[in-house]
């Protein structure tokens, strides 16, 4: 298993402590056939199967991703962000449960900030697009 740490600015760090976000509470971990995202109290759990796009991303509003985990209205996507500037996007092919454990609002997308997106697209493996 590879598990990669997320990267925390100052302002994000102060902003999920209340919610138990800190960098030890927030990681991905991708084995062979599995990703998991823990991101404080929540948790997103899938197969690589079920990735059907990767792609790095950024530039978020601190307003809009600080602090817990948040769902977008517009498209029902899970963003687990501990800063502004990188982030990858996952699409999955199937939707995924993390904000509620009982999946009355599965995502069909989410965001994620490791510390380097770069090696994370990689351990993804496949035929996933890595430009972004």
């Amino acid at each position: 298993m590879t598990r990669f740490d997320f990267a925390f600015t100052r302002a994000y760090r102060v902003a999920g402590a209340p919610f138990g976000v800190t960098p030890r509470t927030a990681w991905a971990a991708i084995d062979d056939d599995l990703l998991f995202v823990h991101f404080g109290p929540w948790r997103l759990r899938t197969s690589l199967d079920n990735i059907a796009d990767a792609t790095i991303t950024g530039g978020f509003a601190f307003i809009k991703t600080a602090g817990p985990a948040h769902l977008s209205l517009a498209d029902r996507g899970v963003t687990f962000a501990t800063n502004g500037e990188r982030a990858v996007c996952l699409e999955f092919h199937d939707p995924v449960t993390a904000i509620d454990p009982i999946g009355l609002l599965p995502h069909p997308n989410a965001t994620l900030t490791p510390s380097d997106p770069e090696a994370f697209l990689a351990a993804l493996g496949g035929d996933l697009p890595t430009a972004g």
